[in-house]
């Protein structure tokens, strides 16, 4: 069953006549069309019976058709009402419009209201939890693409560590790894991240014109998009020397990472991974430097379902996607550490593979 009749399925359970999905990556992962429409209108229209409808600007109508849909499409100018021409096919086609689903996470007060407008009759579904429930189980191509895209975080972590030398800048640093990824091909699958010294204590910091010290720890989280799949690696080294303090911190956040890793099979509980990273964190004293969830799904989007949270009480099935990200941040090191780790029948396969033991440069 393709993805589409999954939602035709829904459609038809649920007696709703029309889905509107209209999430760039949920509009990607229904028609293999990516793109980044800015503020125009983009979405696929699925109906019970009838074939689904791709809407998008006119400009980029030949290049969704070059990416494989093989739906009617509508394009539509910058001086059209989208939802004009969203009404007259759905009249055209004479099909009768009282249920909507949506995605109620994504779409606009402004687009809900234009569709209430064109639909005034209609009442509006969440669908949401679908589209979750089915991106949250990769198949074996998805999952292959995200091996593909880890392999290239793995690279792109190398290039930094090799670039590190004392004086040179994070910013100097963090343009030599992506330049490395650009004349591979590939593009980074959000803003790189490369941080030293005091700097590593803020979870989500801002690279600068810091130079590199002896006695830094660096910390690099960064991810290279394949094939419209994310990877997402964290790793942090050290360059000159190490103090006795950095280097428990550092084994802290490594030990909650492999636990919580080793812990990873079908049936165990969200919350019970992340559980497990922070009572290491927690036993040795730094649990108040641990300020964050342990992880997020992944896949077409960086950040996507599941939170792996102390209170997510989902049970991981083979095919699930996620980060096992455990950190502690503070005034003597900031360390995170962190893999892309796929459910299997059995257990776990981590997909990011450079070394996680403590790199003293």
């Amino acid at each position: 069953m393709t993805k589409i009749n999954q939602i035709q399925s829904y459609l038809m359970v649920n007696e709703i006549d029309m889905a509107f999905i209209s999430t760039p990556d949920n509009v990607f992962y229904f028609s293999q069309f990516k793109s980044d429409p800015h503020e125009r209108l983009l979405g696929v229209m699925v109906f019970q019976e009838n074939p689904p409808v791709l809407v998008c600007p006119k400009m980029e109508v030949p290049d969704a058709v070059a990416s494989g849909w093989s739906f009617e499409v509508i394009g539509h100018l910058d001086t059209d009402k989208p939802f004009e021409l969203i009404k007259e096919k759905v009249k055209l086609n004479s099909i009768s419009v009282n249920n909507i689903a949506i995605e109620k996470s994504h779409l606009t007060v402004e687009r809900l209201e234009a569709l209430q407008q064109v639909f005034p009759q209609a009442n509006f579904a969440r669908l949401d939890e679908k589209i979750n429930e089915m991106r949250v189980v990769k198949d074996a191509v998805e999952i292959e693409k995200m091996r593909q895209a880890a392999q290239l975080a793995d690279f792109a972590v190398e290039i930094g560590v090799n670039e590190i030398a004392e004086g040179k800048t994070e910013m100097e640093i963090l343009t030599a790894i992506e330049k490395a990824i650009t004349e591979k091909g590939y593009k980074m699958s959000f803003d790189t991240m490369v941080l030293s010294g005091p700097k590593t204590a803020s979870p989500h910091g801002t690279p600068g014109d810091r130079k590199i010290q002896k006695g830094d720890f660096i910390l690099f989280d960064l991810g290279v998009e394949f094939e419209g799949y994310c990877s997402d690696i964290t790793r942090t080294v050290a360059f000159g020397s190490v103090t006795d303090a950095q280097k428990e911190i550092y084994q802290l956040v490594r030990s909650a990472n492999e636990k919580a890793i080793e812990a990873v099979k079908p049936g165990v509980r969200a919350m019970d991974i992340d559980k497990i990273a922070r009572d290491v964190i927690t036993e040795g004293g730094y649990g108040e430097d641990f300020p964050h969830r342990l992880g997020h799904g992944l896949g077409i989007s960086v950040h996507e379902f599941p939170s792996v949270t102390g209170t997510n009480e989902l049970k991981l099935k083979p095919g699930m996607v996620f980060t096992i990200e455990p950190g502690i941040y503070n005034s003597v090191a900031g360390v995170r550490i962190e893999d892309d780790v796929v459910v299997t029948e059995n257990g776990v396969e981590v997909l990011t593979k450079y070394p996680k033991e403590l790199i003293l440069l």
